[in-house]
């Protein structure tokens, strides 16, 4: 599973014109699921997404997670995200997991990350042709990996 997060001072999606999820302050991430991906990586990702620091302390360093801050958590599938790039001029999708597995699988993230944080956990819509709007505060953006 891999989420390139961004954290964001708004973020939104639009499907077919009409607001389907949007934060204010927070974390944008875009959510690829690989063959294979259960449980384990399940449970990782969702500590690193609402774990992991990137906002600043008092200090002004980034020892500050969504946790604390209970900013919003936007999740957008994304299953270019998973795909092989390393040959040739044109992506491979057979690192990405097909789209019933992948659906399911984003369908538990999302669930788990609203069931632990406080803050508001907003989606895209799986499968739609979505149009993400986001204002990068930084920028600030990670690859995660679990």
């Amino acid at each position: 599973m891999l989420a390139l997060i961004q954290r964001v001072t708004r973020a939104s999606v639009q499907v077919d014109d009409q607001t389907v999820g949007e934060i204010d302050g927070g974390l944008l991430a875009l959510v690829g699921v690989q063959p294979g991906d259960g449980p384990a990586q399940l449970e990782r990702m969702t500590q690193r997404l609402l774990g992991y620091r990137v906002f600043a302390d008092e200090a002004g360093r980034m020892n500050r997670s969504l946790a604390d801050t209970g900013g919003g958590l936007l999740l957008v599938s994304q299953f270019t995200l998973a795909a092989d790039t390393n040959s040739g001029m044109r992506p491979g999708f057979s690192t990405a997991a097909p789209p019933e597995e992948a659906e399911r699988v984003f369908n538990q993230l999302v669930e788990r990350c609203r069931a632990i944080h406080p803050g508001r956990v907003e989606t895209g819509r799986f499968g739609a042709h979505m149009v993400v709007s986001l204002v990068n505060d930084g920028p600030v953006t990670f690859l995660l990996r679990a």
